[in-house]
């Protein structure tokens, strides 16, 4: 499985054991920085490693030298393990919405500007550089390719679609309807790849595809919000976005980057893609699909 998840997690008693070690027996700077983890743990699992930095006022090199005195391998698989035992379940809609109009007035564009360049930094950072590698080239080799999300997920589905059909005609239309979605994966094979999109509350359409998708021993991609996602269970390769801001809908613009990073190494590995993308832009440019008036 190429997605960095540790083969343990430690429960939220375990990591506080281990912080308070580190407060008591680590370097200066990491007993300082696990001190400040110790009070904030939700936000280890939420931000990013120069985030955390700033917040703790310490370097991030600190942050990492502490992820790796906790016994990971780096700070991702350090932040993906507090994210499964502290992360707060995510406030419904309405909640969200309440809280969204009870806090107009306090910097909303600001908070939302921090937490999308928060989000997308998270997802494009150096611990998933080798995984958005390993999924351009899972999708290269795909016979047939389907991105499969619902509701507010299917933009983004519906987006990598796209964005990869212009180059790899092995990319199918998005998948929307739920018979659809099952009558696609059951004819799919161990040849084709399915990128599944949802996160919490996760739809059941989703759900369904992923058990039938392993069923059938097609390769899956899941895009989620943590580890803990029904659709990451045996997924070959695993994004987890981190979702954070004042939004009614949890903000999914971090997804969008992921797809562009993907896609971008999918065309910048195969030498005949960028043809294929003259050619489709040609055909749209001579049937009249653009206009400049």
């Amino acid at each position: 499985m190429r997605n960095n998840e540790p083969s343990e997690y430690r429960t939220a008693n375990e990591l506080r054991h281990a912080l308070a070690d580190l407060v008591r027996d680590g370097a200066p700077a990491i007993s300082q920085f696990a001190a400040w983890a110790l009070e904030h743990p939700d936000e280890i699992a939420m931000f990013s490693l120069r985030d955390l930095a700033e917040r703790a006022q310490t370097n991030p090199n600190s942050v990492y030298r502490f992820a790796v005195a906790m016994g990971f391998t780096g700070f991702e698989a350090c932040r993906k393990n507090f994210q499964v035992a502290f992360m707060r379940p995510i406030r419904s809609y309405g909640e969200r919405a309440q809280l969204l109009a009870d806090t107009h007035d306090e910097g909303l564009l600001e908070g939302i500007k921090r937490n999308t360049v928060s989000n997308v930094e998270s997802i494009l950072s150096e611990e998933n550089a080798s995984a958005i590698e390993d999924a351009a080239q899972l999708l290269i080799s795909a016979r047939n390719v389907f991105c499969v999300g619902v509701r507010s997920s299917f933009a983004l589905a519906h987006y990598f679609s796209y964005n990869g059909r212009m180059a790899f005609p092995s990319f199918s239309r998005p998948v929307v309807e739920a018979g659809s979605i099952l009558d696609v994966l059951t004819n799919a094979t161990e040849e084709d790849v399915v990128v599944l999109i949802t996160f919490s509350p996760y739809s059941t359409e989703l759900t369904r595809a992923h058990k039938v998708a392993i069923d059938r021993g097609v390769r899956v991609i899941a895009i989620s919000d943590g580890y803990t996602s029904p659709i990451a269970r045996q997924a070959e390769i695993v994004f987890t976005l981190q979702m954070q801001g004042p939004q009614t809908l949890p903000s999914i613009t971090a997804g969008f980057a992921l797809v562009e990073a993907i896609v971008s190494e999918m065309i910048a590995t195969d030498v005949e893609a960028p043809k294929r993308i003259a050619e489709f832009e040609r055909r749209l440019v001579n049937h009249g699909a653009f206009s400049d008036r």
